[in-house]
């Protein structure tokens, strides 16, 4: 199984930030899904970031909810999404 990595993705995909906890099964699949298909990611876990909780909490209505995710589609468009599934992921990446 591949290994999902903390560098930043960046290329003809765009880029792609998941905003994470140590302990959420979410984020451990969404994550898993997304490196089998080979996609990388930068992975900020919030618990250990102050300024990402403030950032994932200022896009979830106050909440900390995770994975919260942002990318750049091929197009240049951004687009945050809260526990996305790795299909959505997939298709705004273009992938």
């Amino acid at each position: 199984m591949a290994t999902p990595t903390t560098e930043q993705a960046k290329g003809p995909i765009g880029q792609l930030t998941m905003y994470t906890t140590t302990w959420c099964g979410f984020c451990r699949r969404l994550k898993t899904q997304l490196a089998r298909d080979g996609i990388r990611m930068a992975e900020i876990d919030i618990e250990r970031d102050p300024a990402a909780a403030e950032y994932v909490m200022s896009v979830n209505g106050g909440n900390q909810t995770v994975p919260t995710v942002t990318l750049v589609d091929p197009t240049g468009e951004q687009h945050v999404l809260t526990n996305p599934s790795a299909k959505t992921v997939k298709r705004l990446l273009g992938v």
